[in-house]
């Protein structure tokens, strides 16, 4: 049997091994979607052709695409879809891995001498997917690229959305787009709505493929994918595009722009070659965090799910203090039992430091323990502010009464994360009764004004969650004051927590962003959330939401980190018929 392995679209493969039951929209509700909302009638697509057709000055995109042995069925559908495009402005770069099967020439002459847009080379050896895409990228014309695989397909719709985007934002660099996958009846499934940017996602997995559409002059400058990393090459592309170029020039576009082919050629893709996909992938992390002033951090598989990686950064040495801060209701009949938060910690030094309003402070043992009455009649974020400005740590870590570790290590995780120059605040996940999941960071709606990460239902600590999001960590609109960690430089430089009722921890992550600083939500850090939420009385909330609205205005409405496609809050459609307000990448 022929080993077409490393043609396939290498760690989206893999993340169908996840198991466990399904996550996002159900696929009725995907269907309904589908017909609704995502079927170009011929209408509509003659009006993109005519708007393309108008456009002053329209981006020339090359679909680039290696090709070996591919069915003849599949090869000719993704050739054809290209040619379906309701743009066109396009060309076809085609590179043909030397096939050994008579047809796939065959129907690539037939292809170029159908469609002039459409140019192909035959390579005299093979040389895997990186080599021959590079010989199909030495075809292109373009001003951007657009990767594709020999056995997938584009929508009619997809080169006119990217088009637009091109024009919408010149600056960028990177697009990449939502997707989905197509069985062998042709029929769609398994759509993956993604968040806007998210670098620390990337860092788990290939949040960019497919579709990625990459500016050409940049591929060319970055010597275009790399030799090595097959099955993990856009990956490792993706991560070298964002190094080179910045954040700032990367765009999603919240649209399904590409359906991968499920299954054809699933009886070839052995074992060993999953194992290669991941171990290419782990490189490309580890090399990627080298280049990015972060070395020496592992890069490990994510327990029973290889194509998710998980990296564990490394401590300076010798290990900075962490402060533990604890604003209680009133003063503690036994301190000492609070010590118990140190507890499978993973890491020292470390203090903790109760405060509460008003009285004073019984002698205690134990030197991590320090005693810190406030002034009588401060709320929370007063008693907090004021012990953290005596804490000795340069990592603090703000604490609510009923929180408790559920897991080893959760401290080193949030310490080692918080650590890194690039990070303002780092949530935990934060766990109910029977283990369930209650907090993986907060999304902004604007009305409520943030809530808990949707679609966490009934969501236990190991499950994945949609699209893996609840087994890795994620940059996050704000994480929950319940247990955030954040350098002390970066909490005094913000000016602390804001007096509110509620909401200060909401408030703070927001003051870290605009200071250029990204909120990260971790899984890795696990404590158990006795009682209900912390709650306030409706007066008090309608004062922090009117306070915040001052404050913020319309950035408590920009969420940027959840898929604008999919609900924010119960009531609204699975899927909703258009994105929510976009936001930048930056």
């Amino acid at each position: 049997m022929l080993d077409t392995a490393p043609y396939l679209p290498g760690m989206a493969q893999l993340m169908t091994r996840m198991g466990g039951r399904c996550w996002g929209p159900s696929p009725a509700a995907y269907q309904r979607w589908v017909a609704e909302h995502d079927t170009p009638c011929p209408e509509a697509l003659a009006a993109m052709a005519s708007a393309a057709q108008a456009m002053p000055d329209p981006p020339l995109i090359s679909v680039v695409m290696p090709v070996y042995n591919t069915p003849e069925p599949f090869l000719r559908a993704a050739i054809a879809s290209v040619r379906a495009q309701a743009y066109p402005h396009w060309e076809m770069c085609i590179a043909d891995d030397a096939s050994p099967a008579p047809h796939v020439q065959a129907v690539l002459a037939e292809a170029a001498a159908s469609d002039p847009r459409i140019r192909t080379v035959r390579r005299s050896r093979n040389g895997h997917i990186s080599a021959a895409s590079n010989s199909a990228l030495e075809l292109a014309r373009g001003e951007f690229v657009a990767l594709m695989d020999h056995d997938d397909l584009l929508p009619p719709q997809a080169l006119f959305v990217v088009a637009q985007h091109i024009r919408a934002c010149p600056e960028a660099d990177l697009f990449f787009s939502d997707e989905d996958k197509v069985d062998g009846q042709g029929r769609r499934y398994g759509p993956y709505f993604k968040p806007g940017w998210n670098p620390e996602l990337l860092l788990g997995q290939n949040l960019v493929s497919h579709l990625g559409v990459y500016r050409r002059e940049l591929l060319l400058r970055l010597g275009g994918l790399r030799e090595g990393l097959e099955g993990s090459q856009d990956w490792d592309l993706a991560l070298r595009t964002v190094a080179a170029a910045g954040v700032e020039r990367v765009r999603h576009i919240p649209a399904i722009l590409y359906h991968w082919r499920q299954g054809a050629e699933a009886a070839s893709f052995s074992e060993g070659a999953l194992d290669r996909c991941a171990a290419a992938g782990r490189r490309a992390v580890v090399e990627h965090l080298e280049q990015s002033g972060l070395p020496g951090a592992s890069v490990t598989p994510q327990g029973d799910l290889p194509g998710w990686s998980r990296v564990r950064h490394v401590m300076p040495q010798p290990h900075p203090m962490a402060s533990l801060v604890l604003a209680l209701p009133a003063a503690p009949a036994a301190p000492e039992d609070f010590l118990s938060l140190l507890e499978m910690a993973g890491y020292a030094p470390a203090e903790l430091l109760l405060t509460w309003p008003g009285g004073t402070a019984p002698a205690v043992a134990d030197a991590r323990l320090r005693l810190l009455p406030g002034q009588a009649g401060a709320g929370r974020a007063a008693l907090l502010n004021a012990a953290a400005a005596q804490a000795r740590g340069e990592v603090l870590v703000l604490l609510e009464p009923g929180v408790a570790p559920a897991g080893e290590g959760w401290l080193r995780e949030l310490v080692a994360q918080a650590l890194r120059p690039e990070i303002g605040a780092v949530g935990a996940m934060l766990l109910g009764p029977g283990r369930r999941i209650r907090h993986a960071g907060y999304v902004l709606d604007g009305v409520t004004p943030a809530r808990s990460w949707p679609a966490l239902g009934r969501a236990v600590e190991n499950e994945s969650g949609y699209a893996g999001h609840l087994r890795l960590p994620r940059d996050v609109s704000a994480v929950s004051g319940a247990c955030l960690a954040v350098r002390k430089a970066s909490f005094e430089a913000v000016g602390g927590l804001a007096p509110l009722p509620c909401w200060s921890d909401l408030d703070l992550c927001l003051k870290l962003r605009a200071a250029g600083l990204r909120v990260l939500w971790t899984p890795f850090a696990r404590l158990r959330q006795e009682g209900e939420d912390r709650r306030v009385d409706r007066t008090g909330q309608a004062e922090a939401l009117s306070w915040l609205r001052t404050r913020w205005g319309r950035r408590l409405g920009e969420e940027a980190f959840f898929s604008p496609l999919l609900p924010l809050a119960e009531g609204e459609p699975p899927i909703l018929p258009r994105p929510r307000l976009a936001v930048s990448a930056g």
